[in-house]
């Protein structure tokens, strides 16, 4: 179901024919970090189509192109939030924000009081926007496939809602 959110904006869930906007939008998200990191980021050259199978992809959409992009997946007692991408242009406005706050409440939807994420450890900022909103670091583990890669485990306990 798509929602107009203010400015020209609607959030909704995205079809197969946003999958090449998707894989564009957040492979420009997390371009800048592949200097930092030497590698790309796993959302930069995930196969979206594959995604879609069993994961939510949501879209940020201005009616003519994608803006932003949120995927997540229900596990068993949390909401695993995979990425979250704004186009570059259109950083800096709350889209971040207001997608994490939408996985919020899709996680009450599903009955779920925990949603979950990581990072890399090199994406401070995004380690910080995270922080911010509430997200505790849980773990730091060494990334499986890059030496030297940390990866940064955090989740926020959504408080019970009245009965």
């Amino acid at each position: 179901m798509p929602r107009a959110t203010g400015d020209d904006l609607v959030l909704r869930p995205a079809t197969a024919a946003d999958i090449a906007a998707v894989a564009r939008c957040s492979r420009a998200a997390y371009g800048k970090y592949l200097a930092r990191l030497g590698y790309e980021p796993k959302p930069m050259a995930a196969d979206y189509r594959a995604l879609a199978v069993d994961h939510a992809l949501w879209v940020f959409s201005d009616g003519s192109a994608c803006r932003g992009v949120l995927v997540f997946q229900d596990e068993a007692d949390h909401l695993l939030i995979y990425s979250v991408a704004i186009d570059p242009a259109w950083q800096g406005r709350g889209l971040g924000r207001r997608l994490m706050a939408f996985a919020e409440d899709e996680a009450r939807r599903s009955g779920l009081a925990e949603l979950r994420l990581y990072t890399n450890a090199a994406m401070r900022e995004n380690v910080a926007f995270y922080a911010a909103l509430g997200y505790r670091e849980t773990a730091r583990r060494p990334h499986p496939r890059v030496a030297g890669s940390p990866l940064v485990f955090m989740s926020k306990a959504l408080p019970a809602g009245p009965d």
